[in-house]
Parts: structure tokens; sequence; C-alpha cells
């Protein structure tokens, strides 16, 4: 069965909900535990619809199985940044639904001028920073114990893409 990339649309609330609070609680790949209430992630949806923000979802059988988003920074200097986070459902996950999402949402936060985006991910989420690789982001930094699952720590990394421009510093390396 296919699955259907598209635009989040308000009909999607509910199922983008319930999948977020399913990967929340995971407690593997999200900095929260489960998702918030309902009222106030609807009212974070409808804001993505109202403001033509980069979020896509994927949609198998009238379901939402997976979503990206890739959300504006604040602040004049970094209007071109962008933060991405997404999921998928467990069970379909390493079908290709996620790299579908990224390649959508990445497609049109350059159409909005946003050409750098920014992720944090959990040092041992080696599929998510693999498929990340596959899309030009690096990794920039590492965050020592950026993560704590009950009693345990985890590290984080910080990545990057750049689409067609480079920083002042690799400027002044090419000089």
């Amino acid at each position: 069965m296919t699955c259907l990339i598209k635009p989040t649309e308000e009909a999607d609330f509910r199922d983008l909900h319930r999948l977020l609070d399913v990967i929340a609680r995971e407690r593997q790949f999200l900095a929260i535990f489960q998702a918030p209430p309902f009222a106030q992630s609807q009212a974070f949806y409808r804001r993505v619809i109202d403001n033509d923000l980069c979020q896509f979802v994927a949609s198998q059988a009238g379901s939402v199985v997976g979503w990206c988003d890739i959300l504006p920074c604040h602040g004049e200097a970094r209007a071109h940044v962008g933060t991405l986070g997404m999921g998928v459902l467990p069970q379909m996950r390493g079908q290709g639904i996620g790299h579908r999402l990224i390649e959508r949402a990445l497609d049109k936060a350059l159409k909005k001028g946003i050409y750098r985006v920014e992720l944090n991910v959990r040092s041992d989420n080696t599929a998510a920073i693999s498929l990340y690789q596959q899309f030009g982001f690096q990794i920039e930094g590492q965050q020592r114990a950026a993560y704590r699952v009950g009693e345990k720590h985890f590290d984080g990394l910080t990545m990057a893409r750049l689409s067609g421009l480079h920083s002042v510093a690799d400027n002044d390396e090419a000089s």
C-alpha cells in the first residue's frame, strides 16, 4: 500500500496528535515523553496551516503515519533558518516514508527562503543520522548529556544543511 505525502490539513489534526503521542511515548526520539494536550497541538497545527508553514504528513489508508516539518526560526538575522522535526510510526519505519517526507519539506522550505535547516538528534539514533546525512546534513556539534530518560543520559548531535551557501568562515578558509 502506498503512502500519500501531502501538506497538513485540518482533517489530519487528530491523527497527527496521536502519532506525536505514540512516538513521544517511545522515549527514544523526541524531547517530550507524551504529546501536549490536544487543544495545544490543534492551535499549533492551525498556525502551521494559517501561515503556510512547511509541514507535510504521510497518509496511508486515510490515517497519518508520519510527519515532517521545517519551522522558521525567530529573528530577522535568522529568517533564512528553519528547524526540522519529524516522526514516523514504528511499524512504518524503514519503508522510505521519512525520506519522502524530508524531500518534500526541504523543497518547500527552500521555496520559502529557508536555506539553512538545523536539527537535533540523539547520538544513538543512527538510522535518523544516516537519513539526514543522505540529504547533506552534517554534524556541527555534540551536546553531552543533552537528553535524559530516567537516570540514563544520552548525547545529542546538532546537524545542519546549507543549500547553495557557505558561511563566512568557509569563505575565509578558501581565501
